[in-house]
């Protein structure tokens, strides 16, 4: 069924116009939620909050006529300046009446509101995904949802099934020969011509007994009776539910400064908001190393102060013994993000190739690797910068889909990156932003 909407368009706009205006609202109150998100503290990351676009973004676009354009004329009171036919000419530069604030004249802010928590976070994650979900095998874990099955003769009014109703009302009324109304209709139509001829009292008695037979039955059975409803009936059915696991390794050693604990945090907190928002059925392991790594939770993940020496190899090997032990591969879609400085022992380089290649990517259905840096380390436009030990050893593997090389330096970095890594489609494993 094809619905053509043509109702008229109010004077002035029209619906493309009005369309196309919703969508650069909402494009602007994203990108200011997206701006917005790298300002705050990690603690405050998925709290509602004021954001703000520019003014115009909130106007409707109107059909007006053009002030510069035309023949126009106006009625002036007298003054001492001008006089009958004399020509005024036009002031340059458009209407001429609106001045910025740096010129001197009023300006207009910025159009501000608040965001609810949930608003913030619909915008905030939209389009982003765990690529490649339900790749694996589905798990024997199952949850319920409702299927239509048929009908039934109870149920709640909002199920009622309208047509299902009325078939069953007329098939009913058809075998018990319920008089239709056009029959009614003819008859009392023969009854009035009948009452103005003379010797028809006969024949005008037995139409009046035939039209009162038939409203009686008419009366008995009923268009609609509580046996003809029907009502979409619906069942409980279980369904399979494909379980996944994030893996989250960062690194928490001595070269890691503040701010590239900073940055680190900021990513793994967009990613367990994102988790724990989109999909219920997901579980995080957080991993802290320094030369040693240990599974810790939420808490001790984010606000642990430890650090230490720097073996990348030691997270990579307790990620592999969790998943052996706990998440079968047949039965579990498995990810995996990493945050480091790129710095690691030189010694330990071939043995982080040797677990990602053999190991890890194997079982992976993706995994994001994010090189934090120093702001001073941020090359200008077309330079290049020094490529660390860890990234150049994960480099040759980023050229798979399943795993995907990004880094930052500033925290406005960070809800770009984050997005390019699981935006729908999976991240670009070539696309290593620097």
């Amino acid at each position: 069924m094809n619905i053509v909407d043509r109702r008229l368009n109010p004077g002035g706009k029209s619906l493309s116009n009005r369309q196309r205006f919703l969508r650069r609202a909402k494009s602007l109150v994203q990108r200011a939620v997206r701006e917005g998100s790298g300002e705050r503290k990690i603690s405050d990351i998925d709290q509602s909050g004021e954001v703000a676009i520019p003014a115009d973004g909130v106007r409707e676009p109107r059909f007006h006529r053009a002030p510069q354009e035309g023949v126009q004329d106006h009625v002036l009171p007298g003054n001492k300046r001008f006089v009958a036919g004399d020509t005024i000419e036009r002031e340059p530069g458009g209407s001429g009446g609106e001045r910025s604030a740096g010129d001197g004249g009023e300006g207009e802010d910025d159009f501000r509101f608040v965001l609810s928590r949930e608003e913030f976070l619909d915008l905030f994650l939209e389009d982003l995904e765990l690529p490649d979900l339900s790749k694996r095998r589905l798990a024997t874990l199952e949850t319920k949802e409702f299927r239509r099955a048929g009908y039934s003769a109870t149920g709640s009014p909002v199920n009622l099934a309208v047509l299902r109703t009325m078939r069953n009302a007329m098939s009913r009324r058809i075998a018990m020969r319920r008089p239709k109304k056009h029959e009614l209709a003819g008859l009392e139509q023969e009854i009035r011509e009948l009452e103005g001829q003379e010797g028809s009292e006969e024949l005008l008695t037995q139409r009046r007994n035939e039209l009162s037979h038939l409203q009686q039955r008419s009366r008995r059975i009923p268009y609609v009776d509580p046996v003809d409803l029907r009502y979409r009936r619906l069942v409980p059915v279980s369904r399979p539910i494909a379980q996944a696991v994030m893996f989250c390794l960062m690194d928490v050693s001595g070269s890691m400064t503040e701010h590239m604990k900073d940055l680190a945090k900021r990513f793994y907190m967009l990613l367990y908001v994102f988790l724990t928002r989109r999909y219920d059925n997901v579980e995080i392991v957080f991993i802290r190393h320094t030369h040693e790594a240990k599974e810790v939770d939420e808490e001790a993940f984010f606000n642990s102060a430890e650090t230490g020496g720097t073996v990348v190899s030691s997270a990579l090997r307790e990620m592999q013994r969790i998943a052996a032990e706990r998440y079968p591969v047949a039965d579990w879609n498995i990810y995996a993000a990493q945050a480091s400085d790129g710095d690691n022992s030189p010694e330990d380089n071939g043995a982080c190739a040797a677990l990602l290649k053999d190991e890890i990517l194997p079982i992976c259905q993706y995994f994001a690797y994010l090189e934090v840096g120093a702001e001073e380390t941020r090359m200008p436009a077309g330079f290049i910068g020094r490529r660390t030990t860890l990234w150049q050893t994960y480099k040759p593997f980023g050229d798979d889909g399943a795993m995907a090389m990004r880094r930052v330096t500033d925290r406005r970095e960070i809800y770009p990156v984050f997005r390019e890594l699981f935006q729908r489609g999976g991240g670009d494993a070539e696309g290593a932003s620097l």
